[in-house]
């Protein structure tokens, strides 16, 4: 099947330019033969080939050959597409480089082509730039309702330390998640929120979400407050659930779950606080920490219930990120960790730009223009404007 596509590919050609003739009146793209064969791996095995060749004599203004290469079978081409594109998803699901070689006569056969080590710097390389020209591309015309962030910690084996990378996805006004923000901060601070948002705003993005969703940071809700000071804030029930555990033994775990449980799936905000106050009056005596960490921040953790209900799942916590953040977990514990912070940051933005293509929309993403344009909701229902 590939030398019958090549063969119609040189066929095709020459049918195209036969009125192309010299002085003489012969045709100046003729067939010359074949290539000498060379092997090249595929997902069935390694197979033999053969290239036909053609002789053009064609010159261009300058007075340069054209010549011609085949778009299907570039002359430099070793392994066939789905190979080149199954190395870098090998790497980032956590092959090593030095296991690449085993992995590919698994996959082709004895024989196989090697990859080596440049092979996978050459990715991480095309990966920088590629991240590069993602983190600077014009935000003009975005519009985003919600916000999610979060700040994720990477060990890194030759640089030393730890390394937290910051993540905002948003919804966009269709509903559709889009990840939009990938940066190396210094820690979760103030300065470095600061300049993520800042950043989004000189890149075109002129109007506020929302609401933004994120855990007990106090340098993001710092740095929203300043950059965009009309969004809304809602506190992550799945961190601050975890916060609250940590003030009780293991014991108490299920039935203060339970409890916790009881609020933020109330069908109304009164009957949210009704909870919360029980759950203050139950524990309050012998678990005080508990109770403080609760409370703090009552208003935050029930800000969903002025937004429709359809989103309701969605605002509670900060899941987009959560759940494509265990992907890259898992493949930074198989690697031990990533040898530099470029390394980390790029291999993150690589993973989290695949796992963006199977996000969802919203559910009710329709009643987000609703919120454009200003509709109150009370307990995730349309307030009546009369």
């Amino acid at each position: 099947m590939l030398m019958a596509a090549l063969e119609a590919e040189v066929t095709s050609l020459i049918d195209g330019l036969a009125d192309q003739r010299d002085a003489a009146g012969h045709r100046l793209v003729v067939r010359n033969g074949h290539h000498r064969s060379r092997r090249i791996d595929t997902g069935i095995g390694a197979i033999e080939v053969a290239a036909p060749r053609v002789n053009d004599r064609r010159v261009d203004e300058s007075g340069n050959r054209f010549g011609f290469t085949s778009a299907i079978l570039p002359p430099y081409l070793r392994r066939t597409r789905s190979l080149e594109a199954l190395i870098p998803w090998l790497y980032l699901k956590g092959i090593s480089t030095n296991d690449f070689d085993e992995c590919m006569q698994l996959l082709v056969g004895p024989g196989a082509s090697s990859v080596s080590p440049t092979t996978v710097v050459r990715l991480k390389e095309i990966w920088a730039k590629e991240y590069e020209s993602w983190s600077s591309r014009s935000l003009a015309g975005k519009r985003f309702v919600y916000f999610w962030a979060d700040g994720v910690y990477f060990n890194i084996r030759l640089e030393g330390g730890h390394q937290c990378i910051l993540v905002i996805v948003a919804a966009t006004a269709d509903g559709a998640k889009e990840l939009i923000a990938i940066a190396d901060g210094t820690r979760e601070s103030e300065q470095s929120w600061t300049e993520i948002l800042q950043d989004l705003k000189a890149r075109g993005l002129e109007q506020a979400p929302e609401v933004a969703v994120g855990d007990g940071a106090l340098g993001f809700w710092k740095a929203v407050a300043k950059v965009f000071p009309t969004t809304r804030t809602q506190r992550c029930w799945f961190h601050k659930s975890a916060n609250v555990l940590n003030c009780f033994p293991k014991n108490k775990h299920t039935s203060v779950l339970a409890d916790l449980h009881e609020i933020w799936m109330a069908d109304t905000r009164a009957n949210a606080c009704k909870a919360f106050d029980k759950f203050l009056v139950t524990y309050q005596a012998k678990y005080p920490k508990a109770t403080v960490c609760l409370e703090k921040d009552r208003d935050e953790l029930l800000t969903f219930y002025d937004f429709p209900a359809e989103h309701w799942m969605h605002l509670r916590t900060t899941n987009p990120i959560e759940s494509m953040f265990a992907t890259v977990r898992l493949r930074h514990r198989r690697t031990k960790g990533s040898a530099t912070r470029l390394a980390c940051l790029t291999m993150v933005f690589k993973l989290a730009e695949a796992a963006q293509k199977r996000w969802r929309k919203l559910n009710g993403s329709l009643l987000l223009r609703d919120i454009i344009n200003g509709v109150k909701f009370k307990d995730g229902t349309k307030v009546d404007a009369a």
